[in-house]
């Protein structure tokens, strides 16, 4: 569906115009984020696009606040921190409209001695999983619906503050409220205006549940696509609300009101592009849509790291906050884990564990794997759930902490066999970092707690 919003020869001829100056060359690194390098425009087109560039490998192997950690064996002290090269996809390139004479674009990682891709980068793991789905003349299409929180103080005077006693952009439950969300509209707006104006395809806006929260929504892609749009509106959207000094948050859980979630919308299409998961079965799914949506709830807790990278992330699911606990599949069924949803050719599965702090790449990739698990061992599809899917005994759970989803993360052959030795210890490797820096941390919980009553 997706065709670079900017080309080279439109490139050329702003750079020339003195139109565009500075071309953001990206990477996505494994939380998620956009990291990189800007490049004075004409440099850019002599040089880089041709040769590339190169960025620490490091990139790939430290936690959220930057720091070195141990446990990775692409990338370490022992091995000197070396480089890796930064490849630019010419078909991301676009216009950036929030940032004045910028244009930017997306870079896939390969080792400089030529062996070829970084197997742990995001966007590598993605395509693995989507030439193993091709095998079966299959097509991966995804759309992902972010939720954040918006806040009228910018982002560093909640830091002065310790991100405490914030000032929601609303007051009260604004979901659906015309009225409650036409307060942040100019915001909003912008952001979808602007998003529009780097390619991407907005849909709508609305508003959620927790004090400020929202939703903007944009179309469905091929699955890479779908993620390039995730992380730069991400990115963007928050590059945005601090110029109108405002913050806002892709937290799973930044209170103790409802959670930030990311539906993950997917479907598969055979090789006349039409919908491989529509037929005469139950919920009107073809025999291979029965076996993706049994892939799928087979694989899910071991793929939960995935899904639920952080220690915040399982904090979500609790019953009835519309975050499923409970791994069942239903007809529009907001209880279950997977909603099927759509009609004819639309028809799609809603995963609605995400929360919004995932790197889609990642849990577009598990979403993929799962599919294809299903389909190779002829998985049958277990009975629909009609009701209330967080009342149910008899249904597995998704795990309750990154501590369980990493046990099971690190038993799963699955995991290892369709991701590859490397990825899996890879990945186990960061969610132990996380549980190390948390364990050692002292909270505001410990402190509010002990400090004068114990």
């Amino acid at each position: 569906m997706s065709r670079a919003p900017l080309s080279l020869e439109e490139l050329r001829a702003a750079v020339a115009a003195g139109k565009l100056d500075t071309v953001v060359l990206a990477l996505v690194d494994m939380q998620g984020r956009l990291q990189g390098k800007r490049f004075h425009a004409p440099f850019f087109l002599d040089q880089v696009v041709e040769n590339g560039s190169e960025g620490c490998n490091y990139l790939l192997a430290v936690d959220v606040d930057m720091n070195t950690v141990g446990g990775y064996a692409m990338s370490s002290w022992e091995r000197g921190y070396g480089d890796f090269a930064m490849v630019p996809d010419l078909e991301t390139l676009r216009r950036v409209p929030w940032q004045p004479g910028t244009a930017m674009l997306l870079a896939d990682l390969a080792w400089l001695d030529g062996s070829g891709p970084v197997a742990a980068s995001p966007r590598q793991i993605l395509r693995r999983q989507l030439d193993r789905l091709a095998a079966h003349g299959l097509t991966a299409y995804a759309g992902t619906e972010l939720e954040f929180v918006l806040y009228r103080d910018s982002y560093e005077d909640a830091w002065r503050r310790g991100y405490r006693e914030l000032t929601p952009a609303n007051q009260y439950n604004v979901d659906y409220s015309l009225l409650g969300t036409a307060r942040v509209e100019p915001l909003l707006r912008r952001i979808r205006t602007e998003m529009a104006g780097a390619g991407l395809t907005p849909e709508s806006a609305k508003g959620e549940c927790n004090l400020g929260q929202h939703e903007i929504a944009f179309r469905y892609d091929e699955a890479v696509a779908c993620a390039d749009h995730h992380v730069i509106y991400k990115n963007g959207a928050k590059e945005i609300a601090a110029q109108e000094g405002m913050s806002l948050t892709f937290m799973a859980k930044p209170n103790a009101r409802e959670g930030n979630s990311c539906h993950i919308h997917f479907s598969l299409r055979d090789a006349d592009g039409r919908s491989a998961m529509l037929g005469d079965g139950p919920a009107h799914l073809s025999v291979t849509g029965q076996r993706v949506l049994a892939g799928l709830l087979d694989t899910m807790r071991e793929f939960s790291l995935m899904f639920a990278p952080n220690i915040n992330s399982y904090k979500r699911y609790q019953p009835g906050s519309f975050a499923p606990t409970a791994l069942r599949w239903g007809t529009d069924n907001r209880t279950c884990a997977l909603r099927l949803v759509g009609h004819g050719q639309g028809m799609r599965v809603e995963n609605r564990v995400p929360g919004a702090d995932v790197n889609p790449y990642l849990a577009i990739a598990a979403l993929v794997a799962g599919a294809v698990h299903g389909i190779e061992r002829e998985l049958e599809l277990g009975p629909e759930c009609t009701g209330n899917a967080y009342d149910d005994p008899a249904a597995e759970r998704v795990p309750g902490t990154l501590r369980d989803a990493l046990e099971l993360w690190e038993s799963s052959t699955i995991a290892r066999a369709v991701f590859g030795d490397g990825v899996h210890a890879h990945y186990a490797n960061q969610a132990s970092v996380e549980l190390k820096a948390f364990d050692a941390a002292v909270t505001d919980w410990e402190l509010t707690r002990g400090f004068e009553r114990l």
